[in-house]
């Protein structure tokens, strides 16, 4: 079966200390920094023996992975096995980039974030411009907050027109009509990101060929979702797997809600949903701007956003 694999290890730090984010220049212990590399170990070691199914994978720290040979190490062997089709990473690219060159970069992709004030912009950029020349597939974002939007502007403008940038409404941020025109000009599709997504009650491909995974192996339906389904080293996840709604009221973030069978976004995100790469934003399809010729998918009216998902222990 094509199953997509959210992991989540025990990571929480990060190197940046972004005041959005509850995990800003957090630090690990080395005791937990070692749990997380054996979790990652064990998890890619079943990836590599489980040639049953045909292999997505996103990893999605609460902190930022790059930064740790594990996880680089982890993406270039995941991207040379056979039964991985996409594997993937949220970064803030603080990074170097030169080992992507040991990956396999037709399976390797990126999802990058700058978060202007915690890097000089040309810092980024020039990551950015190292991916590019070096061929790695990644998109790039920003959190679409009001002083970002300069940035997020310059940046547009420097990237090659194939790179999707993409813009992540902000927590708590009920953006005016001229606000959210502002950011739809940078990412077409920001108008999903804008609202929260009713999705009680929905299908949803999570829990079916989708799932979560943490450090120890329990999987879930998503990150969003605590109820478990079994756990992925002892085999007992796979038979709970099977279409099924979602359980919460709405969906606000964009991991999550790509996967609502209520909405487009697999198709917009055809053969990118992982990394978040449009259809038409890579090579040989026209130049991002070509989205406002698709048609205008409604959205739904705003609803209360749901509690932040708590911090894993």
């Amino acid at each position: 079966m094509d199953l997509t694999v959210l992991y989540r290890g025990p990571l929480s730090s990060c190197d940046y200390d972004c005041p959005y984010c509850p995990f800003a220049k957090r630090r690990d212990s080395r005791e937990l920094l070692a749990a997380d590399r054996a979790a990652l170990e064990r998890f890619t070691g079943w990836a590599a023996g489980n040639t049953a199914d045909r292999l997505s994978v996103l990893f999605t720290p609460w902190g930022e992975g790059l930064v740790r040979s594990w996880y680089r190490r982890a993406l270039v062997e995941l991207s040379h096995l056979p039964q991985v089709r996409r594997v993937a990473i949220q970064t803030n690219l603080s990074g170097r980039t030169g080992w992507t060159a040991a990956a396999d970069r037709d399976t390797l992709a990126l999802w990058c974030t700058y978060h202007p004030g915690q890097t000089p912009y040309d810092r980024f950029l020039g990551k950015c411009r190292e991916l590019f020349a070096a061929g790695v597939r990644f998109s790039v974002g920003v959190v679409g907050l009001p002083e970002h939007l300069a940035e997020a502007r310059r940046l547009r403008a420097a990237l090659p027109p194939e790179v999707y940038l993409w813009v992540n409404a902000a927590e708590g941020h009920a953006y005016t009509d001229p606000e959210a025109t502002d950011w739809t000009a940078l990412d077409p599709l920001f108008p999903f990101s804008r609202h929260p997504h009713r999705s009680a009650g929905l299908p949803c491909r999570t829990g079916a060929s989708v799932i979560s995974v943490d450090g120890s192996g329990t999987v879930r339906r998503c990150h969003f979702v605590k109820a478990e389904l079994g756990n992925l080293y002892d085999g007992s996840y796979r038979a709970a797997l099977r279409p099924r709604a979602c359980p919460l009221a709405v969906c606000d973030c964009h991991i999550g809600y790509v996967h609502l069978e209520t909405l487009p976004l697999y198709d917009v995100f055809a053969g990118g949903v992982l990394e978040r790469i449009p259809a038409a934003a890579v090579p040989g399809f026209p130049a991002l701007p070509a989205f406002s010729a698709l048609p205008a998918f409604p959205i739904l009216p705003a609803v209360p956003a749901v509690p932040a998902f708590p911090a894993a222990p």
